[in-house]
C-alpha cells in the first residue's frame, strides 16, 4: 500500500461540519483509518476543500493565447495559492493537455469567448455579428465542459460609453441554444443594460455584474442567477477610466461610478439572496493565485467570513458539480496555519496543499 496521509486538526468539511481528522488513501478522502501496517504520514492544521477560482483564464494573457510553458506557470501559481478547481471563463487556446497532469488544478472550461466584432479585447473572442451567434454558442457548448461565455457589453465608440453588444432577441436565442445543448451560460457584463438583457433571457450566471440595480437585483434573486464579482479586477477601473478620460469622458465617468459603488452593489446582491462565488479574472492582465484575496474582498462587501469561505470552497464546488471533503472524493484540499473563520487573511497562507491525494512541494 502507498503511504497514507493522516490529516489532524480542524477539518472544515462544511459551514456546520468539523472533523478532528481525515485520511487520504489511494488518492481519496476517507473518514476511516487504514488497516494495521499502513505507512502513515501525519500533517496538521486547519483544513479546507481546495479553493475554487470560478473566473480564471489559464492559457491567456493580455495579448491572447499563450504557449504551454506560460500556461503551466499560470496553473502552478493557482495551485500553489490553494486554487485546485478553476472555471476557465473563456480562452482561445487549447488547454486540454492540462487534464493529463495530476499535479495541476482541474479546469472546467467555457470554451472561447463569444464577442461582437471589434467590441472586445483583440485575439480573445470569436468576433461575430448577431446572425452568427447561435451557431457559435452551440459549437462552444459542445467543446466546453458545460459552460458558454458571451461578452455582454463593452465600450461602443460611437456611443462613447458601455453598451450592450447584442440585440435582445440575440441574447434570448443564444441562452436558449446553450440550454438546448445542455450547457450553462455566463456573460461578461459591466453595465446596467446588458444585465437586464441576460436576466430577461434566463442566463445562469454573470461575471463582474457591477452594474446591478434594484430592478435587476430583484430579477437575479428570483431566478437564482449567480454572480462572480471579480472585485480584484474591478479595482482596475479607475486606471481604465483615466486612460479613456480625454477621448471618452462619458465612459470614464461610468467606470468610475461602477468602481465607487462596487462594495455597495455586491452587498445589495448578497442581501437579496443572489448566489455569489469567488473569481479573480486572472490571466488577462492580472496574475494568477488571487482567489483567496478575492474572498477577503467579499467580506468587505457584506459577506460574513464563513460565507466568503463558502464562496471559495464548499458552495463554489457544489455550484460547479464537484465534491468537497466527502467520503471517497478526490483528496484535493489545503491545510492552513490559522483558523480562517477567525481571520479571512489566513486563506492566503496555506501550509500544505494536497492535490489528487499527493502532498505538493512547499513553496
Amino acid at each position: 500500500m502507498a503511504t497514507v496521509l493522516h490529516v489532524r486538526g480542524q477539518v472544515l468539511v462544511g459551514p456546520d461540519s468539523v472533523r478532528d481528522d481525515i485520511w487520504v488513501i489511494d488518492g481519496r478522502v476517507s473518514f476511516e483509518a487504514p488497516g494495521p501496517g499502513a505507512d502513515v504520514q501525519t500533517i496538521g492544521g486547519w483544513v479546507l476543500p481546495g479553493y475554487v477560482d470560478a473566473h480564471c483564464h489559464v492559457g491567456l494573457d493580455h495579448s491572447g493565447a499563450v504557449d504551454r510553458e506560460t500556461a503551466e506557470r499560470q496553473a502552478v501559481a493557482d495551485r500553489d495559492s490553494g486554487a485546485l478547481l478553476l472555471r476557465d471563463a473563456g480562452c482561445p487556446g487549447d488547454t486540454r493537455w492540462i487534464d493529463e497532469r495530476d499535479d495541476l488544478p482541474r479546469i472546467i472550461r467555457a470554451g472561447r469567448h463569444i464577442g461582437r466584432t471589434k467590441r472586445y479585447v483583440r485575439n480573445y473572442a470569436h468576433e461575430l455579428e448577431p446572425d452568427q451567434v447561435v451557431e457559435y454558442v452551440r459549437r462552444e457548448a459542445r467543446r466546453s465542459d458545460g459552460w458558454v461565455k458571451l461578452v455582454g457589453d463593452w465600450i461602443d465608440r460611437e456611443v462613447g460609453d458601455l453598451a450592450p453588444c447584442w440585440p435582445d432577441e440575440t441574447v434570448v436565442a443564444a441562452v436558449a441554444a446553450a440550454h438546448e445543448e445542455g450547457a450553462r451560460v455566463t456573460a461578461h457584463c459591466f453595465g446596467e443594460e446588458s444585465l437586464r438583457q441576460f436576466a430577461a433571457a434566463g442566463t445562469d450566471g454573470i461575471e463582474h455584474a457591477c452594474g446591478l440595480t434594484a430592478e435587476t437585483i430583484e430579477s437575479f434573486a428570483a431566478q437564482r442567477i449567480a454572480i462572480v464579482p471579480t472585485l480584484v479586477n474591478i479595482d482596475s477601473f479607475p486606471d481604465i477610466a483615466a486612460a479613456a478620460q480625454e477621448k471618452f469622458p462619458r465612459y470614464a465617468a461610468h467606470m468610475v461610478d461602477l468602481h465607487a459603488r462596487r462594495f455597495e452593489t455586491v452587498a445589495a446582491a448578497h442581501d437579496a439572496g443572489i448566489p455569489i462565488y469567488v473569481g479573480s479574472d486572472a490571466g488577462g492582465t492580472l496574475p494568477h493565485g488571487l482567489a483567496a484575496q478575492e474572498a477577503a474582498l467579499l467580506t468587505r462587501a457584506g459577506l460574513s467570513t464563513l460565507e466568503a469561505i463558502g464562496a471559495l470552497t464548499w458552495e463554489a464546488r457544489s455550484w460547479l458539480g464537484q465534491p468537497g471533503l466527502t467520503e471517497g472524493a478526490p483528496a484535493d484540499f489545503v491545510v492552513l496555519d490559522a483558523d480562517p473563520r477567525a481571520a479571512v487573511e489566513a486563506l492566503q497562507h496555506p501550509r500544505h496543499i494536497v492535490l489528487r491525494g499527493a502532498l505538493m512541494p512547499t513553496v
